[in-house]
């Protein structure tokens, strides 16, 4: 085979093509995901913490005192920007909440659906089935 033709087999092969479906629908689902935790979550954050904007709160490493992270940096002060690690973790811990919820919910619609599900046929009607294949063999 050639080149060409080995790369287009490997290009069209199923698991590549739900790979990279799985990848465009990952990308657009993270979209929703970053639209709640930024717009439902995080603003009720915002409240539980009077008001705290985490993105603020710095360190400045020249011992100066600035009004805000934004004169510091205007200043051009070395600063240590903790804030942004705090909202980087709390940004993590509700995409996982998230996430979590969300498959928990989806799991018991599964559960919902294979207990919703027919069983196997129970005994009885596996012996009924047989006693009456036994009584057509007798009579043809």
């Amino acid at each position: 085979m050639s080149f060409f033709s080995d790369f287009k087999a490997f290009l069209l092969k199923k698991d590549i093509v739900a790979l990279a479906t799985a990848v465009i629908i990952g990308a657009a689902f993270n979209k929703v995901i970053s639209s709640v935790v930024a717009d439902v979550f995080m603003p009720i954050i915002g409240l539980l913490t009077g008001g705290v904007d985490f993105t603020q709160k710095f360190i400045s490493l020249d011992g100066e005192t600035y009004a805000s992270l934004e004169a510091a940096q205007e200043a051009n002060a070395a600063v240590i920007t903790y804030g942004n690690l705090i909202q980087a973790i709390m940004y993590f811990i509700l995409v996982g909440l998230f996430i979590f919820l969300f498959l928990r919910a989806y799991e018991k619609t599964k559960k919902k659906e294979e207990a919703a599900a027919p069983a196997g046929p129970t005994k009885e009607e596996v012996l009924l089935t047989e006693i009456r294949d036994e009584l057509r063999k007798q009579n043809p």
